[in-house]
């Protein structure tokens, strides 16, 4: 069976199964319940005053943020709605309410789902301050160089900083023009800039509404990253003309093993590969197509990559150190 005719077979099972069904009542409950937490962590923030014991809210502050990232995810994708629309008036609400730009990050993730470790088309790929090939290692210079050479090391620390880099992005793409709603998307993240660092700097001193600040934005980073990373980097990357979609998805993602504490926690991405065959496939069905895909992709003799959340980091580091190796060698041998 050719590759399209599979993946038709594979999809006429997962319909007949029932799970590309819309769940509103499960988005409309797990909404309802993001907005009651970030609710009232403001509230005992505003109630708790200038104490270091505002940094449990700040750390709150950064779970909760992933979630509301996660449902906006799950909106760009089209798994709440069957249009775009009203998606995108979710992600575009989600996206303010945690100062990133949902038309511009939705963009992006897009041209990934396209071609995922694609390393001329994927734009998770291209990411200045790390290498995820030969070649972009190899082409790294100066500081870059350096950063390329211990990016094992600096892996995590660097994720600290992905919560900042989203705001400046966002920020930029407003800025640039390069949102379908630059207007709405500029009200949105300036309103949310304002109300957060009037809400902080008015309630505590200014060294602790620093540390809040930090606390904040560095674990948001930390959680984005470490439910994005373990899906693709450290998989086969791809070359040239993409490879057929039912290959290109599987080959190259990664699934993560355990139960529904951990679907939680992941926003339902530890289902990578049947988030990539099935994107529109609401969140809580990820887990029950799991199986059915698993089996099909036994059944064909396509490698099906599932394994734990720890060894899965594992494998993003030892493919980043492994990256890393001949420049380090290369610099010893110039000693």
């Amino acid at each position: 069976m050719n590759a399209p005719a599979a993946y038709g077979t594979l999809l006429a099972e997962i319909r007949e199964a029932g799970l590309l069904r819309r769940r509103h009542g499960y988005y409309a409950a797990v909404i309802t319940a993001n907005l009651a937490v970030l609710a009232g962590a403001w509230v005992a923030f505003a109630f708790l005053g200038d104490t270091w014991w505002q940094l449990l809210i700040a750390a709150l502050l950064a779970v909760v943020f992933a979630q509301l990232a996660f449902v906006g995810h799950d909106a760009g994708h089209k798994q709440i709605f069957r249009t775009r629309r009203p998606n995108d008036a979710v992600g575009v609400v989600h996206g303010g309410l945690v100062g990133m730009s949902y038309q511009w990050w939705i963009d992006g993730h897009n041209r990934h789902h396209a071609n995922p470790n694609h390393e001329e088309h994927d734009p998770d790929l291209d990411i200045p301050a790390l290498a995820f090939t030969g070649p972009q290692a190899r082409a790294k210079r100066g500081f870059l160089r350096w950063m390329a050479k211990n990016q094992a090391l600096l892996f995590f620390p660097l994720l600290t900083l992905e919560g900042l880099s989203l705001h400046v992005s966002g920020i930029r793409a407003v800025w640039r023009g390069d949102t379908k709603m630059r207007r709405v998307e500029g009200i949105l993240l300036t309103a949310h800039a304002a109300g957060y660092l009037t809400a902080v700097f008015l309630v505590l001193s200014p060294g602790l509404a620093a540390a809040f600040v930090v606390v904040h934005q560095a674990l948001w980073g930390v959680y984005m990253g470490c439910s994005f990373a373990p899906n693709h980097k450290g998989m086969p990357t791809m070359t040239g003309r993409p490879a057929d979609f039912l290959h290109r998805q599987v080959l190259t993602s990664r699934n993560i093993r355990g139960g529904r504490v951990v679907d939680f926690v992941l926003g339902g991405l530890n289902y990578q590969i049947e988030h990539h065959l099935f994107p529109n496939m609401p969140r809580p069905h990820l887990r029950r197509a799991q199986p059915i895909v698993e089996g099909f992709c036994r059944r064909h003799g396509i490698p099906y990559a599932q394994t734990g959340l720890l060894h899965s980091y594992r494998q993003v580091l030892g493919h980043l150190h492994q990256l890393g190796a001949p420049l380090r060698a290369a610099d010893r041998g110039l000693r």
